[in-house]
């Protein structure tokens, strides 16, 4: 068995880098939080100090491999496909993944790896958020819902007004009932062209609702 310090060693190293990258999912209210992903990465170290033992020396991944199975649940449970059609979670999956990869090197004994590792997925985590909200800026995905009164000359009006405004529509429905249509489109483009479409439906008297 392992010296009971390098054992406490591998332990606190495991919450120390869990919680640093469970900290910044936390501080976003995300779905596996702070103590989620330390509990993760402190079971990914046990799990792969135990596989040494019980899994003899001719076959000591025995246990660790199946971290990575037993991950692949979690990860999958934090993805949710939201109402506007967006998926949404797969970087708290990804976290949760890199996590239990970080547990198990600290419990294979790769410190310096270990460390390096949970520096730069932290690092990745706070800074490259800036680039992802800068990105988003020029590449916002949208779905608007409008409601308008049926013209037979005008059905296709909201559709040349979108791509007016530099929008590029990815998908589109359209329900009419009695004399009204209710039209949905899911629209990408820049935040600018986005609230100026906006701003031009709002004054638009002929539209009885409208959704965004």
């Amino acid at each position: 068995m392992e010296l009971d310090h390098e054992l406490i060693l591998k332990l606190l190293l495991s919450i120390v880098i869990g919680g640093a990258v469970g900290i910044e999912r936390e501080l976003r209210s995300k779905s596996a939080g702070f103590r989620t992903i330390i509990l993760i990465c402190l079971g990914a170290t046990l799990f792969t100090v135990f596989s040494k033992f019980i899994g003899g020396l001719n076959n000591p991944d025995r246990i660790a491999s199946n971290v990575v199975v037993g991950i692949g649940f979690l990860g999958a449970g934090v993805i949710f496909r939201s109402d506007n059609n967006r998926v949404n979670g797969i970087t708290t999956a990804a976290s949760i993944w890199l996590s239990a990869a970080l547990g198990m090197g600290i419990g294979c004994g790769y410190y310096f790896a270990s460390i390096l590792g949970g520096v730069l997925v932290v690092s990745v985590l706070f800074l490259f958020s800036f680039f992802d909200r800068f990105l988003e800026r020029y590449n916002q995905l949208r779905t608007y819902k409008i409601m308008y009164g049926y013209n037979n000359k005008e059905h296709n009006k909201y559709e040349l007004l979108m791509k007016q405004y530099s929008l590029n529509v990815k998908s589109r429905a359209q329900l009419k009932n009695g004399n009204t249509i209710t039209g949905t489109w899911v629209v990408k483009g820049n935040e600018k062209n986005h609230h100026e479409f906006i701003n031009h439906i709002l004054d638009d008297v002929s539209v009885t609702e409208f959704g965004f």
